[in-house]
């Protein structure tokens, strides 16, 4: 499964990267297959490693903060692997710019 998700604290004020920092060095530390942008970290594996990563995660953010958002939205794809990079190869392919 591919995920995609964003865990914010709440009430931190505007600067939240320490604390998104903590969710980005368990996703690491996972040895997952995994990516982060502005907006989202994207992690790549079966069902109950990638969770598992999102729950530690979140759980890091929680640590220090009182309330957490949690955005999550999962590619289930069985038999698929690598998808993390091939979806946008497809795209850059077609685009002519691989």
């Amino acid at each position: 499964m591919l995920v995609a998700f964003s865990v914010t604290p709440i009430g931190q004020g505007e600067t939240v990267s320490e604390q998104v920092a903590e969710a980005v060095r368990v996703v690491r530390e996972s040895g997952l297959p995994n990516e982060t942008n502005a907006m989202f970290t994207l992690v790549e594996g079966e069902w109950d490693e990638v969770m598992d990563v999102v729950r530690r995660a979140t759980e890091a953010v929680a640590a220090r903060a009182g309330r957490v958002s949690l955005v999550l939205k999962a590619d289930l794809r069985p038999g698929v692997t690598g998808a993390l990079r091939s979806k946008v190869e497809s795209v850059e392919r077609l685009l002519g710019d691989d």
